[in-house]
């Protein structure tokens, strides 16, 4: 019985042997068939990879070449306008000529109200201001920053521009020519000076005194011939990015500047131009746009705020570059964020008709400023502020009007009437009794709160406006004033920027350093005098302004 047995199972191991050298031999073909798609694969992902990079420089080629046509066709155009209605204005040698304008009154159209008479204080590292004018006009305090005008600002879409006005590729195409502002009853005490300076925009920068001009590799500013030139400014930082600047906003010290953009806001050093942080919140998705239209910094230098086209207002910590906490309760975009000086309050300014005051370390809303009137339709609040002592709000609508609330109690306080077009921009001086306004009108307002003899009918704050100042030839979109109270600053959608001083209402200079749009301008509250800008060409840009020194 042995034999069969040990025979048996001699040809079960050779069955077994045979198929498993069957399948080693079945594995070493699969392996080397994976190997040689593998090879195939990664030559094909090679390949997929230099037609993307070959995309990516063709459009941006193809980017640069439509920017220029375009500038090209604009500058033609603005040459066509002068031609037929300034003859005598020829094209600036190379200078991107600025469109005509019909305005009867220029930057000194207006002259001031008297008002105190006690310079402000500044701090001694800044420009000194112009001197008190002479004669009847006393100076006048440090006026306040705008707000924004009509239309939805930044629309779905990525514009950061009302919804009656182009998105920011067709900007360079589609400057305004300016209009005359009539004193309509109700505007405020405005008084007409009849030796009205001409436009700086109107101006051929060839026939402007070398002097009077500062010209950099890719901008140029322009001082007014008929002021007292007491400011230089310079070009310090230039900041990239692959879209629209919304907005842009120091820190309290100075140190460093943030940037909102679609889909992340990107924080800067000022002193050495390195991006110190991007800030992108993973959770909120890539697909389409999602523009940070307000940022603002804490006291503290430790978070910042961002409002974007979601509703959602986002603290985050700077250095640990993650979310602290959301806000949430506004039904539309958020357009505008300021923290108060002491830190205790965040405000927040939203398209859902309503400005709100928020004790952001506790996440919780304090007060719901409505707007509420039945009359108006567009009430969307475009631009909040808040005075230096924290104790009121001023927010800009698409209405066309300024409000001021008690930041305490939450109760409406003033309802300043003037603008005839939607307010874009408000920001306090540093008195906190005076208030700026930039709207789509072109204008720039200056307010004097708190004056006992107005009431508060339905006429109150009409006569609250002492100082109008013209001279954009586009919607003014943001403005600022520095920290000292002796300019505002303005952005425009005329691509220009403009220095005016409060007392006079003359510009001290115009600054074209964009290739469009100027949708936000900030001041440096630092010991260090600086202006940021944030544009529709994608760029953020830092200035110095410092006193002219001697010659």
């Amino acid at each position: 019985m042995g034999p069969p047995v040990s025979g048996r199972l001699m040809e079960l191991l050779d069955a077994v042997k045979s198929e498993y050298d069957q399948l080693a031999q079945e594995v070493i073909v699969c392996k080397s068939q994976r190997d040689e798609y593998e090879h195939k694969m990664n030559n094909q992902i090679q390949e997929m990879n230099l037609f993307q990079q070959n995309l990516i420089d063709l459009e941006r080629t193809q980017q640069i070449i439509k920017k220029q046509y375009e500038e090209e066709i604009a500058r033609l155009r603005q040459q066509l306008d002068q031609q037929a209605q300034h003859p005598q204005h020829g094209g600036g040698g190379g200078v991107p000529p600025q469109p005509p304008t019909s305005s009867a009154y220029g930057p000194t159209g207006y002259q001031p109200q008297p008002m105190d008479s006690k310079p402000p204080v500044h701090h001694p590292s800044y420009p000194p201001g112009p001197p008190p004018p002479t004669g009847p006009h006393p100076a006048s305090s440090v006026p306040i920053p705008p707000h924004p005008s009509t239309g939805t600002p930044y629309m779905n879409g990525g514009s950061p521009l009302p919804s009656n006005a182009p998105p920011p590729s067709q900007l360079a195409s589609t400057r305004g020519t300016g209009v005359n502002p009539v004193n309509k009853p109700g505007a405020g005490p405005l008084v007409n000076n009849a030796s009205a300076s001409e436009a700086l925009g109107d101006i051929n920068p060839e026939n402007v005194p070398a002097n009077m001009k500062v010209e950099g590799q890719d901008w140029f500013a322009l001082f007014n011939p008929k002021a007292t030139r007491y400011l230089k400014v310079d070009l310090l930082h230039t900041f990239d990015h692959g879209s629209v600047v919304c907005c842009v906003k120091f820190s309290a010290d100075g140190r460093f500047l943030a940037a909102g953009c679609n889909q992340a806001t990107y924080i800067y050093d000022t002193l050495t131009s390195t991006r110190v942080a991007v800030l992108q919140d993973e959770n909120a998705g890539r697909d389409g746009d999602l523009y940070i239209r307000s940022v603002s910094f804490s006291p503290d230098g430790k978070f910042l705020a961002t409002g974007a086209e979601d509703k959602q207002i986002r603290i985050w910590d700077i250095a640990k570059k993650r979310i602290r906490g959301i806000l949430s309760g506004h039904e539309q975009d958020i357009y505008s964020l300021e923290f108060s000086r002491d830190g205790r309050i965040l405000v927040s300014g939203s398209g859902d008709r309503t400005a709100r005051i928020w004790d952001w370390q506790n996440i919780r809303c304090l007060h719901e400023l409505r707007i509420t009137d039945v009359d108006q339709q567009d009430l969307g609040v475009t631009s909040v502020a808040i005075s230096p002592d924290s104790r009121l709000v001023a927010a800009g609508s698409l209405d066309k009007i300024v409000r001021v609330w008690d930041a305490v109690t939450g109760h409406l306080l003033e309802r300043l009437e003037g603008h005839k077009d939607s307010v874009y921009s408000v920001a306090f001086m540093p008195d906190g009794k005076t208030l700026v306004s930039g709207s789509l009108d072109k204008t720039l307002r200056m307010w004097q709160l708190g004056t006992g003899e107005r009431g508060y009918g339905g006429e109150r704050g009409k006569s609250a406006c002492i100082q109008v100042f013209t001279g954009h030839k586009d919607f003014v979109l943001s403005v600022a004033t520095t920290p000292d109270g002796n300019w505002i600053v303005s952005g425009s959608k005329d691509r220009g920027v403009q220095f005016w001083d409060p007392r006079t209402g003359q510009t001290q200079f115009m600054l074209q350093g964009h290739k469009n749009s100027v949708i936000s301008v900030a001041t440096s509250p630092g010991h260090k005098p600086m202006f940021a800008t944030g544009s529709g060409d994608n760029r953020a840009r830092i200035w110095s302004y410092e006193p002219l020194g001697p010659n």
